[in-house]
């Protein structure tokens, strides 16, 4: 094990994070809480360690980040294993994100998800249903944003797909985003 080169692997990723995302990232923060503010709600979804990021997310809004207040309205389409398993068994596995998405969301509300691969089926069929719905959705993808880009209305995506490095990076941006939130909404900037 290179311990030292891990570290500086992370370190170069967020140097490119400094150098070429920080507006994708106030876009993001906006975008947020305009939703937030508007009555919206933020739906997040990931497969894997992405998913758990997804959960992660969803706890940092619906509880809070860093400032005391009301909560958000936040879901993560991947926590309810009764709605996966039916809606995988039913429709496909493809289908798990999709249906979810037409059954709770609402133009208005803002689809996040995260993947490293930037393939993954059931999150296209989600963001193709976001789409219909006119629901704004921002990723943060690896493989520089894969098949899933297109899809998207803002793609914060890197060149490498390596799972550690994507779900990282992905739990750093939003971190730093729902600080931005945080600060926005609950002083009506």
């Amino acid at each position: 094990m290179d311990y030292l080169k891990e570290v500086d692997n992370r370190i170069e990723t967020l140097q490119n994070v400094r150098k070429t995302k920080l507006e994708q990232m106030k876009q993001a923060a906006e975008t947020l809480t305009k939703a937030l503010k508007d009555g919206g709600k933020i739906l997040t979804a990931g497969n894997g360690g992405s998913a758990a990021n997804a959960q992660h997310i969803t706890g940092d809004v619906v509880g809070r980040y860093k400032i005391e207040r009301k909560a958000f309205a936040g879901v993560t389409l991947s926590v309810d294993p009764s709605v996966m398993t039916a809606t995988g068994n039913d429709y496909g596995y493809e289908e798990v994100f999709a249906r979810q998405v037409e059954g709770i969301g609402n133009k208005g509300d803002v689809l996040i998800i995260m993947s490293s691969s930037a393939r993954s089926a059931n999150l296209l069929q989600a963001l193709k249903k976001a789409k219909e719905m006119d629901i704004y959705t921002i990723a943060v993808l690896g493989n520089n944003g894969g098949v899933l880009k297109e899809w998207t209305d803002q793609c914060i995506d890197f060149p490498f797909n390596d799972s550690d490095l994507v779900e990282e990076i992905a739990m750093s941006i939003f971190h730093m985003v729902l600080t931005q939130v945080e600060e926005s909404v609950v002083n009506n900037k």
